[in-house]
């Protein structure tokens, strides 16, 4: 397998943890009444794996955009450009 798909399903996996530590934060502190609604109603646990899917794919994607971005070779700096000097730039009136 190529490096940059490990690189993306690494990272991706990073954050499918992330989400689904955070559905289990929202359960466990019942936040909004979330584990209430879930375990009292016919549709609650479906409504959870939904729930949790859209996180993974969300936190999934914010962790590779994250990772990829972070890719910037430090070393590498633009070359210094000089100092700006400020330019008169005439108007007309109305």
């Amino acid at each position: 397998m190529p490096d940059h798909i490990k690189f993306m399903l690494r990272h991706a996996g990073f954050g499918a943890c992330a989400a689904l530590g955070f559905v289990g934060l929202l359960l466990y502190f019942n936040v909004g009444n979330l584990w209430y609604l879930v375990s009292h109603s016919a549709g609650g646990f479906l409504a959870l794996a939904v729930m949790t899917v859209f996180f993974i794919i969300t936190f999934g994607s914010v962790q590779i955009g994250i990772a990829i971005m972070g890719l910037a070779d430090p070393e590498q700096k633009d070359p210094p450009r000089g100092k700006l000097q400020p330019v008169r730039v005439p108007a007309k009136s109305r």
